[in-house]
């Protein structure tokens, strides 16, 4: 046996040079992109920070907050 390319549909990839090990589950998200046939939009990066550090202490608190925060649509798992 060799080394884990893939498991569980998640592919792992590594650059030993660089020291960095990463996961990737680029053929599930091809597949939820083709059933809801957005497999040619555009792509792009998500505007997230590396390495951010989210905790329950950012979460709404107020009725304000939490009114702002329900306006705002989510994905629904």
């Amino acid at each position: 046996m060799g080394e884990v390319s893939y498991i569980l549909g998640i592919k792992i990839y590594r650059h030993r040079s660089r020291r960095m090990l990463g996961l990737t589950q680029s053929s599930y998200i091809e597949k939820v992109l083709k059933r809801f046939r957005m497999e040619h939009s555009k792509r792009g990066l998500l505007p997230m920070r590396h390495g951010i550090k989210l905790s329950k202490k950012q979460s709404p608190k107020t009725d304000k907050e939490l009114k702002r925060m329900s306006d705002i649509p989510m994905p629904q798992p």
